[in-house]
């Protein structure tokens, strides 16, 4: 029987493919590493609604809307802003940012460490915003800035899957093509795990 993480640190190896919505599926490209990432956070979007008969709280509808989230890197990339922020190279080499660019949306993958193996994740349709730009003098330590990138994770619009991630049970074949290609999601298993 495998063996689950008891904890997790670290993250690494963030992969970026573009979505392309074909009007029936989301389809993807080939990944590419966003080197430098220093730091992701995800909040669960959507809302719970009480409600209430027999003066008590009867039912409760909630909604799963994906996750707000922060990707921190220490550069975000020129394939990254071209790609999925839609800015342009011009014959100079000038990447030029303009009112006029088509932003992609975009799967994710990523993965923590833990004390037992990696964990690693994807999130299917992903999209964000123009990071934040800031600099500092240097003073007498060398410190790298960072740019701070915000996303939304929404659920795919036709399978519903917003997210998935490895397990202890996920076949070594799986786990180790994660990059190759968007891993989706196969069947459902049905039984219940044993504990």
């Amino acid at each position: 029987m495998a063996v689950e993480n008891k904890v997790q640190f670290g993250l690494k190896n963030v992969h970026i493919a573009v979505a392309t919505d074909t009007g029936t599926a989301l389809t993807y490209e080939n990944y590419w590493a966003q080197r430098g990432a220093v730091e992701i956070s995800l909040d669960p979007a959507g809302e719970s609604n009480a409600f209430y008969a027999d003066d008590t709280d009867y039912f409760d509808a909630i909604s799963n809307q994906g996750y707000e989230g922060k990707l921190t890197v220490a550069l975000l990339s020129d394939t990254f802003r071209q790609k999925v922020l839609g800015d342009t190279l011009d014959v100079n080499g000038l990447l030029v940012e303009s009112n006029q660019n088509k932003q992609h949306n975009f799967a994710m993958a990523f993965e923590f460490d833990g004390d037992q193996t990696q964990t690693r994740h994807v999130l299917y349709n992903v999209s964000a915003t123009r990071p934040s730009m800031s600099g500092k003098t240097k003073e007498d330590k060398t410190e790298p800035d960072t740019q701070e990138l915000e996303f939304t994770a929404a659920p795919n619009p036709y399978t519903g899957n917003t997210k998935s991630k490895t397990t202890a049970t996920t076949p070594k074949e799986i786990f180790n093509a994660w990059y190759d290609k968007v891993q989706e999601p196969g069947d459902p298993v049905t039984e219940t795990p044993e504990v």
